[in-house]
């Protein structure tokens, strides 16, 4: 991977829920530039401090199929993808999901344990791909991002509610 990480790397803030800019769909990248690797290592970093294993630019209000992920504990296996799409899936594994978006919050979420799926590289190369276990929810959980669904669209109403009014208190009292 050549991603490119400038000195002039910045923290992006990250959307919280239930901010209604995290329901969009994003868009395709066009192509792959400066800019968009730009984005992508502005992400990395960003997901890195805050810290998390997974970023969708959408979180960072962008509304670019953008997807920034590192399962590894030493933060340094990290996984680009631009335009990702998964177009196989098998299996089923339930576990506690988190998100950046939805701080503190963590619940049980059925996701397929195995999946393959194609992405753009930091070239701009199709490159196909198989995971599982938690990199394939990881990539599930931030595809669905970009497809304006949160880990917390899977839970109950009641829960929902629960984990937003809790959501809304924590931001009145930090504003």
């Amino acid at each position: 991977m050549l991603l490119i990480v400038s000195p002039q790397m910045a923290l992006l803030e990250v959307l919280k829920y239930p901010d209604p800019r995290l329901k969009r769909k994003a868009l395709p990248v066009a192509r792959i530039d400066y800019k968009i690797t730009k984005l992508a290592a502005d992400m990395l970093e960003t997901m890195y401090e805050a810290p998390g294993i997974g970023l969708a630019a959408i979180q960072v209000n962008v509304l670019l199929r953008v997807v920034t992920i590192d399962i590894s504990r030493e933060n340094n296996d990290p996984l680009i993808l631009f335009n990702p799409k998964i177009i196989e899936s098998q299996g089923t594994i339930n576990t506690e999901e988190g998100c950046l978006s939805v701080p503190e919050t963590y619940e049980l979420v059925d996701r397929a344990q195995w999946i393959r799926f194609t992405a753009l590289d930091d070239q701009g190369n199709t490159v196909e791909r198989e995971a599982s276990d938690m990199l394939a929810v990881c990539v599930q959980h931030e595809i669905d991002h970009l497809d304006g669904r949160l880990f917390v669209d899977y839970l109950s109403g009641l829960k929902r509610q629960r984990i937003r009014k809790k959501l809304l208190k924590q931001q009145r009292i930090e504003a």
